[in-house]
């Protein structure tokens, strides 16, 4: 691990004029730290920021804000929460052990890096680490890849189970800095590789989120996350899908539908939530329009069953909103 120097901050406005181009921010260090050990990470400034007034869970008339240092295990545990999106819970649940949960902060979570093992090991290329040296998955061992939204410069999944779950809510985030606060649909939070994958977002030098807003959604309780992975705990999905379904006499009225493990970032699948309004909420019914979440999709030599396997995933998740397991 490299040399840095460490603040703690108490006030928001403290830490983000604190920060530098070579700065991190601490939260509850679950990615930072094991990146800064492998020396993927090696910020000349740590700016602890657990002392920021960035907690709290609010339910208003415009649906549930989470403040960014939230606890994942709090969250997931939160009746509001729980309730009115099952499906939030769900992917918190899924996305990594109790102690874990128990550490990591909402913030942190979306800001999470790949689990591209070529990303992780430093003595291999990486475009996304160290821009123009290269991409090994395209042609290496790529089983855990993306195979949505991939570039020639990378095929690295984006690695949050929550992201997934909030971009099928069109949750939105609060961002802070230098130039004041702005709000960001997470969806557009996330940047695609294209030629420059190691800008994964928008965030401006010095940024923080401080908050999640979740809209209200009426049929947000009917809603659910599926995640299939090599074992059923502290893995990453190689496929998830985030669900919600408004469903009037057994016809689909409304349909959210992202899918994660296959893309880049959180792949939300318009053409599938159009395919299933006004269609029969059956198994049949959601098969076919599981056939549109792959229209797009480019395989590697080793993870083509991804291709079948995302639509699988996408209609588990449908059915079990129907109450079928």
């Amino acid at each position: 691990m490299h040399a840095f120097t460490f603040a703690a901050p108490v006030t928001t406005n403290d830490a983000i004029n604190l920060a530098a181009e070579q700065s991190a921010f601490l939260a509850g260090g679950t990615t930072l730290v094991d990146l800064m050990k492998l020396d993927v990470m090696t910020p000349s400034q740590v700016i602890d920021i657990n002392d920021l007034p960035m907690r709290g869970i609010r339910r208003g008339r415009d649906g549930i804000a989470i403040g960014a240092l939230e606890r994942m295990s709090d969250v997931a545990l939160n009746r509001d929460v729980s309730t009115l999106y099952p499906v939030i819970s769900q992917a918190l649940f899924a996305s990594a052990s109790g102690q874990l949960r128990n550490m990591a902060s909402i913030g942190g979570n979306l800001l999470q890096r790949t689990r591209c093992d070529y990303f992780r090991d430093v003595q291999m290329p990486c475009n996304k680490r160290v821009p123009g040296s290269g991409c090994p998955a395209q042609t290496g061992f790529n089983r855990a890849h993306a195979i949505l939204g991939t570039s020639s410069s990378c095929v690295a999944t984006h690695a949050s189970d929550l992201a997934v779950a909030l971009v099928a809510l069109d949750a939105r985030i609060r961002l802070q800095g230098k130039e004041g606060e702005r709000i960001v649909p997470l969806a557009d939070f996330y940047r695609l590789p294209g030629d420059t994958p190691s800008v994964e977002n928008v965030l401006r030098p010095g940024e923080l989120i401080t908050q999640v807003q979740v809209p209200r959604l009426v049929w947000g309780r009917m809603s659910a996350y599926v995640k299939v992975r090599d074992r059923q705990s502290y893995e990453f999905a190689l496929t998830s899908a985030a669900v919600a379904l408004n469903v009037g006499k057994d016809k689909v009225l409304e349909a959210r539908v992202a899918v994660g493990g296959v893309g880049t970032r959180p792949w939300r699948l318009p053409q599938v939530e159009e395919a299933l309004r006004g269609e029969p909420a059956t198994e049949q019914a959601f098969a076919e329009a599981a056939r549109l979440a792959v229209q797009d999709a480019r395989p590697l030599e080793h993870n083509a069953f991804k291709v079948e396997l995302v639509q699988r995933t996408i209609v588990r998740a449908l059915m079990s909103v129907r109450g079928v397991r």
